[in-house]
């Protein structure tokens, strides 16, 4: 099984005309993904061609929605439109929104997750690489040629750290169930403990991968969900061991303020609750791989 998407599940991308929107949806498409439509607006009834697929356009996700039943979104527009897109999916009923964008202001992302809760509807994001699971489909940018499908459920503050623990595992002939990346800023949907609760759920993922980063406390937090829910054996880093206090370090939510949002913190929290945690990402396949007897 899977968590969040499939070879089922039905996408329309907002901003499909894009540059990056272009390419990032041929990717997809090539990786399998079931992109129905594409919304842009003023360029209605355009026809984007992917291989030999062809998938309309539309200038709002209310009429892709009522033409072509999708089921997630993905944006991936500029910040200044992302907060209206998060919007008009979750008005339209897409109850899966990826949001790959980044440099939204932190309190519009505020008003749109009080919105989106409201709504019930679930994002992904913003400024993420989005999701895979192997050999189905993908949403985002996470390369599937890494990846491969097996047990690990894997989720990740960090885009690039994602691949690299993706293609290590697979190296060692662990695949994966669903790879999840969840993006670091300060504001965002689905969090670590949202993706921990699916994959606690998911009777095919056997182990996860938790790579976390300093700033915030958003690993204490699931640290401490997973010492009080969590039966499956979860192994993790913490990036950004080296940062100096008060200076941003790749993400925004990554900063340390004082004794708050320390690696150090982090990596007590996690142990404290049973979870190995590597000392460099080149370890924590090996340390999977041990685990799991391989």
């Amino acid at each position: 099984m899977s968590i969040l998407i499939d070879k089922n599940t039905r996408v329309v991308v907002s901003g499909i005309t894009g540059r990056e929107g272009s390419f990032h949806t041929r990717q997809m498409i090539e990786y399998g993904t079931n992109v129905v439509a594409g919304v842009t607006p003023g360029k209605g009834g355009q026809i984007f061609e992917a291989g030999d697929q062809k998938i309309p356009v539309f200038n709002t996700i209310q009429e892709a929605v009522e033409s072509t039943n999708p089921n997630a979104s993905m944006i991936i527009v500029p910040a200044r439109f992302a907060v209206d897109a998060i919007y008009e999916a979750a008005d339209a009923g897409i109850p899966f929104i990826t949001c790959l964008t980044e440099y939204i202001p932190v309190l519009d992302m505020i008003e749109a997750r009080a919105y989106l809760d409201a709504k019930g509807a679930r994002l992904l994001g913003p400024n993420c690489p989005g999701l895979l699971t192997p050999g189905e489909a993908k949403i985002g940018f996470i390369p599937g040629s890494v990846a491969m499908p097996g047990p690990v459920g894997v989720v990740s503050k960090s885009g690039t750290l994602t691949y690299e623990v993706i293609d290590a595992l697979t190296r060692l002939g662990i695949g994966q169930t669903t790879c999840v990346g969840i993006g670091g800023d300060p504001i965002n949907g689905t969090d670590f403990i949202d993706v921990l609760k699916l994959f606690e759920a998911d009777p095919d993922t056997e182990h996860i991968v938790m790579i976390g980063e300093i700033g915030g406390n958003a690993e204490e937090k699931a640290a401490a969900f997973i010492k009080e829910h969590v039966t499956k054996p979860v192994t993790s880093f913490i990036a950004g061991r080296t940062a100096p206090p008060g200076r941003r370090m790749g993400h925004a939510g990554a900063i340390v303020e004082g004794k708050s949002g320390t690696a150090e913190g982090k990596i007590e929290a996690l142990r404290a609750a049973g979870v190995p945690v590597a000392d460099n990402p080149d370890d924590i396949a090996k340390i999977v791989a041990e685990r799991m007897g391989k």
